[in-house]
């Protein structure tokens, strides 16, 4: 009974200090990040992140009490393999989400949950942001630290067949399994009314010290345990309550079409929309950012219409896709494209356009399959999707596919030969401003300003060529990014500057230059878009019309566990996992934050009914 006991203390400790030491590793890794952080501050991120480590220690420690307990009555060597084959499996995983969750955090600025999974589905594309090299030492290290994980319980599962029977195996047995009922303690996190939940590592104003105490096996775990309870997620407020709160937030019907005044665009015009990858408020200067950038994109801002506070609903390109075409806001904790059958049930630009008569089209030099693009885009209406298979391999020069200098020749090349008396809907989306920023010119030395400045100079050159069109005089091309860039490189996830993101409108069916201060997400583009084409756009609950003087004026965009609401007057950026205010600005009377959070009750409320 002794040994037993002991096998058990020992593998629940084996982890535990595991995943202690996991915490200075992860920041050493981020030294640019952690590397001017005082020594007591690396002691008080192991010491604040220990309840998720205890936590998850226990849950691994769990399976190998059980079996401990069935060898009281149920003897044989071949227990050993049973138990090591668990350690190896349970080693790799550990290993592989520790590594991949390090790696992934210089991306993406949050620990790792549910969102790897689902890129896991094309796992050429999901890697594609990572340098070769880099791939190949990611995995020597998984290895290597899956053997040093093993090695102890590895040895430790060899003294399995030593083990004596006890004298009565039934009460040993009992004893047994009541001391694997006490690992649930840890497991909920204590006694108290709260249970074991990523934001009780919360423990300081920093949010990368806050990052580097959460356990990431954890934090995966719980990703994973709430992306499919939607309705029982972010409840705020009763149903009264929010259903108030979100009334003056709400888009959506009855359709307002605008007068002479603010009709900024021919109705019934052909429609170009180019998403594009990762540009950032922050690299373009009439937005507040660096000068010299996009000089292309400044130019054509200038001409035509530009929206100064339009924010990024998510921090991804699935997430900004659905809020961009769809009106639908991103959500914290899922991605809707991930579920057909709930984004099937999506309003979309296209569907609108398609019922009167345009015809649609999706044009990407990427795997339009890659986060099921392929199933959204069609069930939104698109008559066709061009993608990296419709190009030769000789064009698919970079890690994502087809780099934009080429597709920006394919979209202009379907424009032209774009059948006379048939109005038309194209939306394009970019790669090459995309990790790892391999693009065929050299402008700047960091790579990321490169390709944006590179992608830049493809879209100058190519409305530049649709100006010579007859096509010209009918277009209005939509120029918006996907989401931004953690740039600055100090920028936090959960920032509003990170959000900040160009959006421009340009082309013959323009009627005049214009500068639009109105405070605006990527899901109000919808509307507003719909509604200068004359086109109804009543089903578009989450989306505003941004011409419509009666609505509310706001921004709203989403983070992991978290979200930010910004209008002219103020913000509020809320982590629910710490359940704490990050930014809050002339916000005395807590009327964003209320807002923010029925928004975000109502958004999951909906997202449950599909």
């Amino acid at each position: 009974m002794k040994r037993r006991l002991y096998f058990l203390i020992g593998i629940y400790c084996w982890f535990f200090i595991m995943f202690v030491v996991q915490k200075p590793l992860f920041m050493l890794y981020h030294w640019d990040l952690y590397g001017d952080t005082p020594l007591s501050q690396w002691l008080a991120v192991m010491w604040h992140g220990r309840g998720l480590d205890l936590s998850m220690a226990a849950y691994l420690t769990v399976l190998p009490a059980l079996f401990t307990a069935a060898t009281a009555c149920l003897r044989g060597t071949w227990w050993k393999s049973v138990f090591r084959i668990y350690f190896v499996l349970i080693a790799v995983v550990v290993s592989a989400i520790t590594l991949g969750d390090a790696v992934l955090y210089s991306f993406w600025g949050f620990r790792i949950d549910a969102t790897p999974l689902f890129y896991l589905a094309s796992p050429a594309d999901a890697v594609a942001s990572i340098p070769v090299w880099q791939t190949a030492v990611i995995l020597l290290l998984i290895v290597v630290y899956a053997l040093l994980l093993v090695w102890p319980l590895w040895c430790w599962s060899g003294w399995i067949p030593q083990w004596e029977k006890p004298r009565r195996p039934w009460l040993s047995l009992v004893a047994l399994l009541l001391l694997t009922a006490t690992l649930f303690i840890p497991i909920r996190g204590g006694f108290t009314v709260s249970t074991m939940n990523v934001g009780k590592a919360y423990f300081s104003d920093r949010m990368e010290l806050n990052h580097a105490a959460i356990n990431p096996v954890f934090s995966l775990m719980s990703s994973l345990a709430k992306s499919e309870d939607f309705s029982s997620q972010y409840r705020f407020f009763d149903d009264a309550e929010a259903d108030a709160l979100f009334e003056p937030l709400q888009g959506g019907g009855p359709s307002v079409f605008p007068t002479d005044s603010a009709q900024w665009v021919k109705p019934g015009a052909n429609l170009l929309l180019v998403v594009l990858e990762s540009f950032s408020g922050a690299t373009m200067e009439s937005l507040g950012g660096l000068s010299g950038v996009m000089p292309r994109l400044e130019q054509i801002a200038s001409e035509g219409i530009l929206f100064t506070h339009c924010y990024a609903n998510s921090f991804r390109t699935d997430r900004g896709l659905t809020s961009i075409l769809s009106g639908y806001p991103a959500q914290p904790t899922a991605s809707i494209m991930k579920y057909p059958s709930k984004s099937q049930s999506l309003p979309a630009i296209s569907k609108s356009l398609r019922q009167q008569g345009y015809d649609t089209q999706f044009i990407y030099g990427g795997d339009a399959d890659f986060t099921n693009m392929r199933s959204y885009f069609i069930s939104m209406g698109m008559n066709r999707i061009v993608c990296d298979s419709d190009f030769p391999l000789s064009e698919r020069l970079s890690k994502w596919g087809v780099p934009d200098h080429v597709t920006f020749d394919e979209v202009y090349r379907l424009v032209k030969e774009q059948p006379e008396g048939k109005p038309f809907m194209k939306m394009f989306l970019t790669l090459s401003s995309h990790e790892p920023f391999d693009v065929p010119m050299q402008r700047f030395e960091d790579k990321y300003l490169n390709s944006v400045a590179y992608t830049d100079s493809c879209l100058g050159n190519f409305v530049d060529r649709l100006k010579q069109l007859p096509v010209w005089d009918n277009l209005l091309v939509v120029f918006v990014a996907d989401h931004a860039f953690r740039y600055p490189y100090n920028v936090q996830n959960h920032d509003i500057e990170y959000h900040h993101i160009p959006l421009v409108w340009t082309g013959g069916a323009v009627r005049a230059p214009r500068v639009v201060d109105d405070y605006m997400s990527q899901t109000d583009l919808a509307a507003t878009l719909l509604a200068q084409l004359h086109v109804p756009y009543d089903d578009f609950t989450f989306s505003k019309n941004v011409a419509d003087t009666t609505r509310t004026r706001f921004a709203y965009y989403t983070f992991p566990d978290g979200f930010g609401y910004i209008d002219r007057d103020g913000a509020a950026v809320y982590d629910c996992a710490a359940q704490s205010v990050l930014i809050e600005r002339n916000d005395s009377n807590e009327v964003r934050l209320k807002r923010g959070k029925a928004y975000l009750q109502k958004l999951y409320d909906d997202l449950a009914s599909r």
